[in-house]
């Protein structure tokens, strides 16, 4: 299936690894240029090597995406380098494990600065350019957990959600100009992140009992999501949270 996507510009948040990674090379494989971001130059590296292998544009920026600075730094040498960003996919690693009174204000602050302030930060750097064209794409990559808790995960459970909220009233706002909004929500996927997860808790080793599918999802799987929601294919679909999951999720809607 052609995505249309040939030619699109899109920046892809904590692109060095793990899901970000694996969305940023799918999009490539589109012929979309990136600009990605990472925390560490090795991986950034990496990363940005085997994209442009595939025959696109890329730009490598490294910092920290809770830094006011080095995001509105990020944002700048992309609009210098691209002119516009036609997909936004934000992105963080996830805040660390542990339940409500493992955690004072500052955790909650940091994780409300690392997940909702950089999707927040993104979306008012690139919005501009999007409504001047009247196309855009904005995806936010979330977790399983705003539709379902997982256990031990409170920072994660109670932030994440927030974007959602964010997301889904983005969409109401943007759809006169063409731009669709959307949440994607990886299940357990077979990440560094996941491995961390479940070497903190020992509970987590069985967890696959509780998927449909009877295993972790792979990175590809979830990225092939996110390129189809950027493509012109997925003109229509503006609002979601789709699941990526394996069927982990119980609610009916």
């Amino acid at each position: 299936m052609d995505f249309v996507l040939k030619g699109k510009v899109a920046f892809v948040a904590a692109s060095s690894q793990g899901l970000g990674r694996s969305v940023a090379l799918e999009l490539a494989k589109e012929g979309v240029h990136l600009a990605i971001f990472g925390r560490t130059e090795e991986t950034l590296t990496s990363t940005a090597q085997e994209a442009a292998s595939l025959g696109t544009e890329v730009l490598s920026l490294v910092g920290d995406l809770s830094s006011e600075d080095d995001r509105d730094r990020m944002i700048r040498e992309t609009l210098n380098k691209f002119e516009k960003v036609d997909i936004l996919v934000t992105n963080t690693g996830g805040p660390p494990a542990g339940k409500f009174e493992d955690f004072g204000k500052d955790d909650w602050d940091k994780a409300t600065a690392q997940l909702l302030g950089s999707a927040v930060g993104l979306v008012k750097g690139f919005l501009p350019g999007m409504k001047n064209q009247k196309w855009g794409r904005i995806i936010a990559i979330t977790s399983q957990a705003v539709k379902q808790p997982v256990q031990n995960l409170v920072l994660s459970n109670a932030v994440r959600a927030s974007v959602v909220g964010l997301m889904k009233t983005l969409s109401q706002e943007l759809g006169e100009y063409n731009i669709t909004v959307n949440n994607v929500m990886p299940g357990y996927t077979q990440t560094a992140r996941l491995d961390k997860l479940i070497e903190g808790n020992p509970a987590f080793k069985n967890v696959t009992q509780e998927i449909p599918l009877g295993r972790f999802g792979r990175p590809e799987e979830f990225a092939a999501a996110v390129a189809f929601l950027a493509s012109e294919r997925a003109s229509y679909i503006t609002g979601v949270s789709l699941a990526v999951d394996g069927g982990w999720i119980k609610n009916i809607l």
